[in-house]
């Protein structure tokens, strides 16, 4: 298995995964969701996590995120026990720290565009918000959709807000679960490419961690952590490296 930390063998770790599992007790008896992750992501750098359906792939990054806390072993936020914290401290991280894509946008219906992407910058009390949110809105090529809401907006149109709203809080790590799969090939591609552009664009070192089980999308990343059947099977460079 290729460990090989990132490029700079300085940069700080942001994750770091010791041993950890998830398992659901069930009647008919306990299921093993993942087991035995050990993974250390780096600040700055781009992982894939790659596999095929049933894998692991959402649960390990939920477990990453602090969304869900495992069942065994031990996840560090820059050194700090993570998933030892409640989920009041692990909310505050994720509000400070953190920004998500979802594969099914997760906008709000009654809200216009540039309303969803200013909303987790007003709920940190960011007085510059509805300004900062059309700045990203330009910056994903929808100022002309900002009054609308999600129904009058194309499925790519509606992962571009997504992605503005998650790059206009300035994460410091940013997590992406299946960003482009419920979307067609060419808008698929378009968002891919926006997201890396706007990577690329910041002005501070983003982490990403993407979960996907597409290969072409992967090999956009520095590395790729291959699961299967809940376990690490590879971790390798990715064609970014």
């Amino acid at each position: 298995m290729d460990t090989t930390p990132p490029k700079s063998e300085l940069s700080a770790v942001v994750l770091e995964a010791q041993g950890l599992g998830y398992r659901l007790t069930q009647e008919a008896g306990e299921l093993i969701i993942l087991d035995d992750i050990h993974l250390s992501v780096y600040q700055g750098e781009s992982v894939a996590i790659l596999g095929p359906s049933g894998s692991g792939k959402s649960t390990l990054l939920a477990l990453l995120a602090g969304l869900d806390v495992p069942t065994q072993g031990q996840l560090t936020w820059r050194q700090q026990p993570f998933s030892q914290l409640d989920e009041d401290a692990r909310a505050l991280i994720r509000a400070q720290e953190v920004g998500f894509i979802f594969q099914s946008f997760q906008l709000l219906p009654e809200l216009t565009a540039l309303e969803n992407v200013a909303l987790p910058l007003e709920l940190r009390g960011e007085k510059q918000a509805l300004h900062l949110a059309r700045q990203q809105l330009e910056q994903v090529g929808l100022a002309a959709r900002a009054q609308h809401r999600p129904h009058q907006m194309s499925g790519g149109e509606q992962q571009r807000v997504a992605i503005a709203r998650a790059f206009a809080a300035q994460p410091q790590v940013l997590f992406a679960d299946e960003p482009t799969g419920n979307l067609d090939g060419d808008n698929g591609a378009k968002v891919a490419d926006l997201l890396f552009a706007l990577n690329d664009q910041t002005h501070q070192p983003l982490t990403l961690i993407l979960v996907t089980h597409d290969e072409a999308l992967a090999q956009r990343c520095q590395r790729i952590v291959r699961l299967k059947s809940g376990r690490i099977a590879a971790i390798e460079a990715g064609g970014a490296a």
